[in-house]
C-alpha cells in the first residue's frame, strides 16, 4: 500500500502484536492508519450469540481500519493479530499530510477502499441468495484475481482455516468442509496436506 519509505518519513512507528492480541476494539475512536509489515491481522465482529463474523484479513503490506479515519466515527468492528505481527501506525494527522503530499498514494488508498466495497456487496449479495459453492468460489477467486492477482490453475493456496472461511461467508464450517470436497471433485480446487489451491 504505502511504501515503507514515505511512511518512516512520516515518522510511522512499527509496534509488534502477539497472537490473538488486540490493535483496536469496536466502538474506539479511530486515532491511526494501520499497514501490516509482517503477519496476519483480523477485522471481526461477535453476534448475540457469540458466534464471530470475519469482515476481512490483511496480510503483508496491507492497510486495515481506514474508513473510520476519513469520517471521523468509531471502529464497527475489532482488529486482532492471528499470528505475530509487526504493524507500522502512522498517527491520523501525519497520514493526511501524507496523502496531501502525495496524491499518487491518496488515489492508492481510495482505489482500495474503493475494492473492500465492490468486494463487501459480492458477499452480501452471495450470503442473500447463492448456493455455498458459488459463494466459496466467489471468494477465493476475490482473493485470487483481486488480492493476490494471481495467475494460472492452482496457484493460490487459501491461507484460511474452514472456521475463518464459514465466518466469512455466513455458512457452517461443516458446510465449508463438505462443499470443498465437491470441488476438488468437480475439479474446481485442489486439496493438498489438508490446504486448498485455487
Amino acid at each position: 500500500m504505502i511504501p515503507e519509505t514515505l511512511l518512516i518519513e512520516y515518522n510511522a512507528t512499527l509496534k509488534t502484536f502477539d497472537k490473538d492480541e488486540i490493535i483496536f476494539s469496536e466502538g474506539e475512536f479511530a486515532r491511526n492508519y494501520y499497514q501490516v509489515k509482517h503477519g496476519i491481522i483480523k477485522m471481526n465482529n461477535f453476534n448475540d450469540d457469540a458466534k464471530e463474523f470475519i469482515q476481512g484479513i490483511f496480510y503483508k503490506r496491507q492497510s486495515f481500519g481506514e474508513p473510520p479515519l476519513f469520517i471521523d466515527v468509531k471502529y464497527p468492528a475489532n482488529a486482532t493479530a492471528i499470528e505475530k505481527s509487526t504493524i507500522y501506525i502512522l498517527p491520523k494527522e501525519k497520514f493526511y499530510k501524507l496523502l496531501q503530499n502525495n496524491k499518487e498514494v491518496h488515489f492508492k488508498i481510495t482505489e482500495s477502499l474503493a475494492k473492500r466495497l465492490y468486494y463487501k456487496a459480492i458477499i452480501a449479495s452471495e450470503i442473500s441468495s447463492q448456493e455455498p459453492s458459488h459463494r466459496i468460489l466467489r471468494f477465493f477467486d476475490y482473493l485470487k484475481n483481486d488480492v493476490f492477482k494471481q495467475e494460472g490453475k492452482f496457484t493460490l493456496k487459501i491461507n484460511y482455516t474452514r472456521q475463518q472461511i464459514s465466518d466469512i461467508l455466513g455458512l457452517r464450517v461443516e458446510t465449508v468442509i463438505r462443499t470443498i470436497k465437491q470441488l476438488e471433485k468437480q475439479g474446481e480446487v485442489k486439496i493438498e496436506n489438508r490446504k486448498v489451491y485455487r
